[in-house]
């Protein structure tokens, strides 16, 4: 099918976000909610749904979705009532989830997301609201048998439901990386969807553009990268749009991806909110929420991703890109907050948390909490650059590494023991410009003639003679002058 076809279309696309918000205990029991345990051994008569066990609702399970619901600007549900959603599967114990159907705790909230041409969009979410996980079923660990591990049975969630804002795979991305940071930043969830921390299944239609009825839609289920996430839909898209094209109709279904081969594949057709016989949760009362406790919450609530990027262009003066790049994890952000407090030297520190440090953290395949370096380690590094004590290359080849080795050794005493400080010699440097020059007569007509960008070429050759032991400033401005005389 020619591209052409395919562009008379769009996607319209809404996503399910469950998140396993990082408490000590589930949802409505007290065995403990902690990933990587041995299978069955996190269980109680609660969590299995013993006769005559009561759930109690775990206080954290409502602060946290509160705080995601105020960081995405949604409305907090005062009065909230508990159902339970029927459904029979081996890894459910009780044969149904305790959740919220028609009470959802938060509701009409936003993100924003920043597009590849800088323009910003506004993806609206319906609800967030409050439930328990599943255990888990596993299929590939006994070839005769599927397995059950209920750790996972009771682990409290909260699931982000999205309008159908979303256009394409590339936005459903941005999307989902903003949801994450922004759990990140709160602290409820870590956000690790290889975990399954944090899954998303994805709600997928299409209609001709300019269309305003919604087409049939078919859920992808159980997404467990951003990239899956991506690739499930674009393929899903074009599917739907070829079987359109060729006369066909669309099945509402509940699909499969297949990262392998990168399609979906049915599962079962769609459930509809029948299917589960959803009716209010008799052994748990409502939930009223005060205004005092609510605000209590947003009060407590740390700088959020946005607030960040503001403050780093406003009160440092940063690019809004540097701005960007330093907020994806929240830990960098207040590295560069505690740099500011030892240097003022904001664009350097930016550069540096960007370059090799980042470069560093990807090699090792570690995270900014694992990086060595105190604040005031890498600042005073900084500070040695700019006062003309030390070298930029040489600092990030020669002295940075030397630094992880040992981090808590001083910069200035490290930079002696390499024998890298600077040579203050103007008389030494003028040696070396001079040695430079001769050696290069064709080079040094081309830049009288105008071709000056051949500079970058004859401090390259002094810093080598030098072994990066002078301070590039000066050095450039000595050797522009002595081209300029030659």
């Amino acid at each position: 099918m020619t591209e052409t076809a395919y562009s008379k279309y769009e996607a319209v696309i809404g996503l399910e976000v469950h998140a396993q918000l990082s408490t000590f205990s589930k949802a409505f029991s007290t065995d403990p909610a902690a990933f990587g345990a041995k299978p069955n051994t996190q269980v109680n008569p609660v969590s299995l749904g013993h006769p005559g066990t009561l759930p109690v609702v775990n206080e954290k399970l409502l602060e946290y979705a509160i705080r995601m619901g105020l960081a995405t600007q949604c409305h907090i549900r005062r009065e909230n009532f508990f159902a339970r959603k029927n459904y029979f599967y081996a890894d459910l114990p009780k044969g149904y989830q305790i959740t919220q159907d028609t009470t959802p705790i938060c509701y009409g909230g936003h993100i924003t997301i920043t597009l590849k041409d800088g323009g910003k969009k506004k993806l609206r979410i319906h609800h967030i609201h409050m439930e328990e996980d599943a255990g888990k079923s596993m299929h590939d660990q006994d070839p005769d048998s599927t397995l059950v591990d209920l750790n996972r049975a009771g682990v409290p969630l909260i699931e982000i439901v999205s309008e159908p804002d979303i256009r394409s795979g590339e936005e459903a991305g941005l999307y989902l990386a903003e949801i994450r940071r922004i759990l990140r930043y709160l602290e409820i969830c870590d956000g690790n969807m290889e975990e399954g921390s944090m899954r998303c299944d994805a709600n997928i239609s299409v209609r001709l553009k300019g269309e305003t009825k919604l087409g049939t839609r078919c859920e992808v289920k159980n997404l467990n990268s951003i990239r899956n996430v991506q690739r499930a839909i674009d393929f899903e898209t074009r599917r739907q749009i070829d079987v359109l094209e060729s006369g066909g109709t669309i099945g509402q279904h509940t699909l499969n991806f297949d990262p392998d081969s990168g399609q979906t594949s049915p599962l079962r057709e769609k459930e509809t909110a029948n299917d589960y016989r959803y009716f209010p949760e008799p052994d748990m009362p409502p939930l009223q929420l005060s205004d005092a406790y609510i605000e209590g919450i947003r009060a407590a609530l740390p700088l959020l991703p946005e607030e960040w990027e503001r403050k780093l262009v406003n009160e440092y003066g940063l690019p809004p890109y540097d701005a960007s790049v330093l907020t994806e994890s929240k830990r960098m952000v207040l590295y560069f907050e505690a740099l500011t407090k030892e240097t003022d030297q904001f664009k350097a520190a930016a550069n540096w948390l960007m370059g090799p440090v980042k470069s560093y953290l990807n090699e090792q395949g570690k995270g900014m909490a694992d990086f060595p370096l105190k604040p005031a380690s890498l600042a005073g590094l900084i500070n040695l650059i700019e006062a003309g004590k030390l070298n930029y290359s040489v600092a990030a080849q020669t002295v940075f590494p030397a630094l992880l080795e040992d981090p808590e050794v001083s910069p200035d005493v490290l930079i002696e023991r390499l024998g890298v400080a600077i040579d203050s010699d103007t008389d030494q440097l003028t040696t070396y410009i001079e040695e430079v020059i001769a050696r290069h007569p064709d080079k040094v007509k081309q830049y009288q003639n105008g071709k000056k960008g051949l500079i970058g070429l004859f401090m390259g050759e002094v810093m080598k003679l030098s072994k990066g032991k002078i301070d590039p400033k000066m050095a450039n401005r000595m050797m522009a002058e002595k081209l300029e005389k030659a």
